[in-house]
C-alpha cells in the first residue's frame, strides 16, 4: 500500500466472483469494525465472522439475484474495497440500489469509493435503473458528506432496525438520475 495519500497504486475495479469470497469477507468485517465503532454495539462488531461472511458471499456470488452487481477495488495487496447493487428494496419501478459499499480505512481517499459507486451505478444503469440509492446510518458523518459531494440528495431520517434489533436512524441518498454519477 502507498506511504502516503499521494502516491501512485494501480488499482482495478473489477466484477467480483465467488473466488474472491474470503477477501471480500475480510473487507467486509475489517470495513464494519473501523467505520462504526461508537456506532455500532461492540459486541456484534467483535461477533462478526469472516468465515460466516464468506459463505455468505461465495452463495450470492454464485447464485446472484436478477440485476445484482458486485464490483471490488483490487491492489497489488489484494482487496481493498468492494460495492454491491441490484434493484431498490423499496421496489420503485427503475430504481437501483447500492446495497454496500466499503473501502478499508488504508485504502480511503484514494478514491476508490467513488470509482466503486460509479462503476456500479453505471452497471445499474446498463440493465436498465434509472435512478439510484443508498442507505447510511444518521450519525455516520464521513459516509454522507462523501454521498453529498457526489451529489446524493438526502431523504428524511427513518428508523431500522439494526443489529441486536435496535432501532437504529437511517438516511437515504438519492440520485434522480443515475446518470448525474457518471454524466
Amino acid at each position: 500500500m502507498p506511504q502516503s495519500r499521494g502516491a501512485s497504486v494501480s488499482i482495478l475495479i473489477l466484477p467480483a466472483g465467488p473466488a474472491d469470497a474470503e477477501a471480500l469477507a475480510h473487507v467486509h468485517v475489517a470495513s464494519w469494525r473501523e467505520s462504526y465503532r461508537g456506532l455500532l454495539p461492540d459486541a456484534y462488531l467483535a461477533r462478526m465472522s469472516e468465515a460466516d461472511f464468506a459463505r455468505r458471499f461465495r452463495r450470492a456470488l454464485t447464485y446472484p439475484g436478477p440485476n445484482e452487481v458486485t464490483l471490488a477495488a483490487a491492489g497489488p495487496d489484494g482487496l481493498l474495497g468492494y460495492a454491491q447493487g441490484g434493484p431498490s428494496r423499496r421496489a420503485r419501478s427503475g430504481e437501483a440500489e447500492i446495497a454496500t459499499l466499503y473501502v478499508l480505512k488504508r485504502a480511503q481517499g484514494l478514491g476508490l469509493g467513488k470509482r466503486l459507486m460509479i462503476g456500479t451505478a453505471r452497471a445499474l444503469a446498463a440493465q436498465g435503473a434509472r435512478s439510484l440509492m443508498i442507505s447510511v446510518l444518521a450519525e455516520n458523518r464521513h459516509a454522507r458528506g462523501f454521498y453529498e459531494h457526489l451529489g446524493g440528495e438526502a431523504e428524511a431520517e427513518r428508523s431500522e432496525r439494526g443489529p441486536g434489533g435496535a432501532l437504529l436512524q437511517e438516511v437515504s441518498y438519492l440520485w434522480a438520475e443515475i446518470a448525474t454519477l457518471f454524466g
